[in-house]
Parts: C-alpha cells; structure tokens; sequence
C-alpha cells in the first residue's frame, strides 16, 4: 500500500499553511503580542479555536501566505533552472504589492526592491549579514511539495537555497528555507518526524554547502556566518533526545504556554521566538512532535505563542496537513480563508507536477 501523499493531502497541505498563517496573526494582534497566556485567554474570549472564522475582513492572511503563493504559483509553472529563478522573483516583486496591512520583515523588503527579475543574475542580492530572519523559510513548504521524493533532495536544496537567499542572503536565513521544503517533503514520504531535524542537518545541510560552493556567490560571507544554524539545531535535537533521529522524544515536565514561552525563547537569535529562519521550523517541528495527529494542540503550540506565531504556524500546518489531512480542523476555520482557492489550485498543480 502506498502511503505517501494523495491529492487531498496535498490541499490540505497549502489550505491549512493558510489557516495557521491567518490565525497565528489575527490581523496583526497575535504576531506583536509577546506573552502566550495572554493569548491564550484571548483565544477562550473568542470561544476557543472551533469558533474561529479565519475569513476577512478580521483574519487576513499574511505576508507569510503571499509569499509562499508567490513561490509556489512560479514553481507550478513547471520552470526550471535559471528561468525558474527569474519566474519566483518576478513573483516576490508582484507579491510585494499586496502587502497592505500584511507586515513584511525588513530584510523580505529590502531584498525584493534589489531583485531585477529578467536581467542577467538579477534573482540575486547582495550578501546581507543581517539577513538571518524566518522570511526565506515562511515561503519554502511548497518547494518540498514540488521535490517530494528522496531522489529529488539535489533538486530541493538548490530551490530552497536560491530562492531563500533572494531576501535572506544570510545561512541563518536560508537555510530556514531548505528546512521548510524539507520537512514538508518528508511529511509527504512518511518519515518518521524523529528523524526529520537529523535528515536537516546530516544530508541536507552538507549538499546546500556544496551548492553554495558551487555556484561561487558571496562564497566566503555565508561559510563564515555558516554554522550558528547547524549548530543550534544539534542543540535542540539534544534538547530532545532526538539527535539519533529516535523517540520519543524527551518533554519537560511542566509545557503550558508560559513554559513554552520560556522554552521557545530559549531557541532564538535575540529573543524573539521564531523570528529567525532557524527557529521558525524548529518551533514548528516542536509542535508536530509534540501534538500528533490533534489539530487544537498544534495551533496551541504552533500559532498561539509569544512569538512570531504565525510564521511558526505557517510551517507547522502545511507538514501537519500533509500528514493528517483536512479532518478534525474545524470548517470555520478554513471554508472562507482569503486566497482558499489559489492556494487550492497550487496544490493541484504541484501534486500533477510531482507525480
């Protein structure tokens, strides 16, 4: 029996990255609210998760799900190489015109107005040092939908890394962008999520060094600021007793939404949980292994947080609809999601794509 990814998987996948993207923002209100609890008691005013309806004009999405349309509708184009290049960027510029009341980060900003889609290398921006934000990784999930299979990871990384770096020139950055595909193509083989932060860091992370290598761009820049990413990943795999990719994994006693809160920050850059391109997927895989197939519990942990809730929400939904499916998710919290049917039609024509 073939258990991979169906169809129905697949838009599961892209509607709820949506939905997880809408609700973990909440039109601004919950991304900018620092403390879980508070969330948390604002979410039992509402009436809880089963009475939210993610629809305009309360619960728009964000820049997170504009962006992740913008890669994934050049990646249906069935494009490839250089032309592929050109095409996402070419998306990232229109993208950023919608972008009214959405909140892009800084470095999604400044790396779209340097893009010159069309010119010679123009999918290129210069080294940013500061470019180590979750931007590059919110947009990714749909790459791992295009490259599913083992055989394709060549194929995965390079997208990831050279899309990713189109605004997040920076490791920290991109490699958040390899991290997002990858999970979301391991969600569609079926790997066991135990091993998903192992396959990051010993098979993908090598060939993206290689590719960078490879390609000969801002070569000496991103192998200097290389290893935070890699290196905080080992730390969390420890964290978890999971670096030998076997569970279960290991929980502190006490995980409610101040601890998380607590824990979460422990992950970060500077402070703000899922702000960087390495803590996004790893707030993100946190919340998978810690919720299973239970939908309320993932957005508890994924989207109603301290941080930048809905960029960790974004990543988590798609992996998590990948892997269960639309049932159990209450249907007010996706049936009138804005851009429900573009993101219906990418997961469409990315599953004919890689099928």
């Amino acid at each position: 029996m073939d258990r991979s990814a169906k169809l129905e998987h697949y838009k599961a996948a892209m509607l709820l990255s949506g939905v997880g993207d809408a609700v973990g923002y909440r039109n601004q209100l919950w991304e900018y609210n620092e403390s879980g609890p508070a969330i948390h008691q604002e979410l039992k005013e509402l009436g809880g998760l089963k009475n939210i309806k993610a629809e305009l004009p309360d619960w728009p999405v964000s820049d997170d799900t504009v962006l992740h349309l913008a890669t994934a509708e050049a990646l249906t184009t069935g494009k490839k190489g250089e032309e592929l290049l050109h095409e996402v960027a070419a998306r990232y510029v229109e993208g950023m015109k919608d972008m009214d009341g959405r909140k892009p980060g800084p470095s999604s900003i400044l790396g779209v107005s340097q893009l010159k889609p069309g010119e010679e290398g123009g999918y290129r921006v210069p080294y940013n040092p500061e470019g180590t934000g979750c931007g590059a990784a919110m947009r990714s999930m749909c790459i791992g939908l295009r490259y599913p299979k083992p055989d394709q990871l060549l194929s995965l990384v390079a997208v990831a890394v050279e899309t990713g770096r189109m605004t997040h020139p920076h490791p920290t950055g991109f490699l958040g962008a390899v991290a997002s595909a990858l999970f979301t193509a391991y969600a569609a083989q079926r790997r066991p999520i135990t091993t998903w932060g192992l396959g990051l860091i010993n098979e993908a992370c090598p060939i993206a060094k290689n590719f960078v290598q490879g390609r000969g761009f801002a070569v000496e820049e991103t192998e200097r600021d290389w290893n935070y990413f890699c290196d905080k990943w080992q730390w969390y795999l420890d964290l978890r007793g999971i670096s030998n990719g076997v569970g279960p994994a290991i929980w502190p006693s006490s995980y409610g939404p101040a601890e998380r809160d607590e824990v979460y920050k422990s992950f970060s850059l500077s402070g703000w949980a899922g702000r960087s391109g390495h803590d996004a997927p790893m707030i993100a895989l946190d919340a998978l292994l810690g919720a299973g197939a239970d939908w309320e519990e993932l957005m508890n942990r994924a989207a109603f947080h301290g941080g930048d809730s809905d960029s960790t929400a974004v990543i988590a939904c798609c992996c998590w609809g990948l892997l269960y499916g639309i049932q159990g998710v209450p249907e007010g919290n996706y049936s009138n999601l804005e851009y429900r049917d573009r993101l219906e039609r990418c997961a469409e024509e990315l599953y004919a794509l890689s099928h």
